[in-house]
Parts: C-alpha cells; structure tokens; sequence
C-alpha cells in the first residue's frame, strides 16, 4: 500500500488494512453521511484531546460556564492562559484526517458535517456549511450587547492591556489555554467590551452552558436526512454529541465510530474501528 505524502506527515501508524477495507465499504453503501467528529481528529495539527482512552479526563476539566460569567477571578485566569495558549491555536493546520473528509464531502457522500470542535480546521481544509456545535474559539462575543469580535482583535487588546505576561507559547490544551504555573492572575487586566463595557467571551460553548437551539435545530435537520452516521476522533462522553448518535441508533441508521479507545456509544455502534483516524481517512478516502 502507498501510502499517501499528507498522512507521512501527520503520523508514521499504518491503519489497519480490514479497517481500510471496511471504511471504503460504509462510505460506498451510504451516499449521506452525517459526520460527527472530535477533539481526536485535531490530535496531528498539535491540539490535544480531553480524554485517554478509557474516556477519562487527561487533565483538569475544562472552565465552567457559570464560573466564567460570574466570577471576575476566573475570567482573569481564563483570558491570561487564553492569550498565552491562542496563538499556537491560530497557528494550527488542517491535517490528513480533515483533508480526507473535505475529500469524502467533495465527492458528494456528505449531507452533514457536525463537529465538536471550536478550533475551525474543517473550514481551513475548505469545507463550507459546517455545523460547529460548540461554537468558534475563533470569535468573541459580549454577553451584553452582542458585539462580535475576533479573537486576533482581543489577544492585541490583551496583550496591550497586560505587558510583560506571555502571550505566546507552543504549549496548549484542548481549549486553547495553557498551564502557566504558579502566577497572580489578580494582576491580570480583562478587557471589557469597547462597546458597551460588558462582559467577553469566546463564542463558544463552556461546559455548563448550552448550545444555541438554532445550532441544535440544523444538525437534527442533517440527521433527519442521513442514510448512516460517521463518528471521527469523538469518545462521545458529552451529551451534545452523544444524542445524535443514540438517535441514530433508535433510528436503525449504520453507525461506524474510528476512534481510538472507547466511546459511550460502544453498545450502539455497528461498526468500530479503533485506529488513528488521520491514518485511516487519508489512506481510505483517496
């Protein structure tokens, strides 16, 4: 087997050949797939996952939502490891794996494209109409007034509000923030919306916080006229991305989940390939 130049760049694990054959086999019996990918398909572009194989935190859970919105503290802290850990995040490339499903949609076997991530690689790989469950940690929003802003806008301001912290580094987790040690985040300057003085946020969905309906709305839609689902890099243990494949199930749609390790749909999937997904997408969709 060649094996393609773009997956010898994002990792040296050959996929199993019966998991190449049975990926190629679900995609040419289902014309509309909804995809539904994770933090694991963003693993070789340098943004790690949350979880380790058995499905359990690899490190701190993420910040909550009502933490975030009601405590000024940990906004400090959120926004200080935020513009150390962005850049590495601005600076990350679609690997093999998002590639491989541009590939799959080009062709015309995707209806859907869902994911969980917030850190905009599919769109970088060129797909268009994805869903973003989670939200764009590319954008900020005011929780006031509703004013948008990028993220680029709001590391300047950050940086230009807080000399001498770091503001870039290599290091990063799965939200985009870093661990910087033993440091006074009460020193720290958050910067309030420039129009109206309110609170900033990523636009995306912290933990405790709920996905916009309309967002919701969209990928039922999708399900609703999907032939079978695909699961990429997700262990499912959230409940937003879980629901649609449990629906899938109570629908008798063909689910197949390449992910490495269990998923808490083990016992509703009908096909599971535990492999490195940019390995077998690169190598399968070609």
């Amino acid at each position: 087997m060649n094996m393609p130049n773009e997956l010898r760049a994002a990792t040296e694990q050959a996929p199993r050949a019966d998991h190449v054959d049975a990926l190629r086999a679900f995609v040419g019996a289902n014309r509309r797939l909804f995809v539904l990918t994770g933090a694991g398909i963003s693993t070789h572009s340098g943004i790690p996952d949350y979880r380790d194989r058995d499905g359990g935190w690899k490190g701190a859970t993420p910040i909550q939502h009502a933490a975030f919105v009601g405590q000024i503290s940990k906004r400090r802290r959120y926004w200080a490891r935020s513009m150390a850990g962005w850049p590495a995040v601005a600076r990350a490339q679609p690997n093999a794996a998002h590639h491989a499903i541009y590939r799959l949609g080009a062709a015309g076997h995707i209806g859907t494209l869902l994911t969980q991530n917030v850190d905009g690689l599919h769109r970088a790989a060129g797909n268009r109409g994805v869903i973003d469950l989670h939200g764009r940690l590319d954008r900020v929003v005011c929780l006031a007034c509703d004013t948008r802003l990028s993220r680029n806008r709001v590391q300047e301001m950050l940086i230009e509000a807080n000399a001498g912290w770091l503001h870039d580094s290599d290091a990063i987790r799965p939200d985009g923030d870093i661990e910087l040690g033993d440091v006074d985040y009460d020193r720290f300057v958050v910067p309030d919306c420039p129009v109206c003085g309110g609170i900033l946020k990523p636009d995306v969905v912290f933990f405790g916080g709920a996905v916009p309906k309309k967002t919701v709305a969209r990928a039922w839609a999708g399900l609703a006229r999907a032939e079978a689902v695909l699961v990429v890099g997700s262990s499912l243990m959230v409940w937003s991305g879980f629901r649609f494949v449990r629906e899938a199930a109570v629908r008798g749609l063909p689910i197949m989940a390449i992910n490495q390790g269990r998923t808490r749909a083990d016992d509703l999937i009908t096909h599971k390939l535990d492999d490195d997904c940019a390995a077998l997408l690169a190598t399968a969709i070609d």
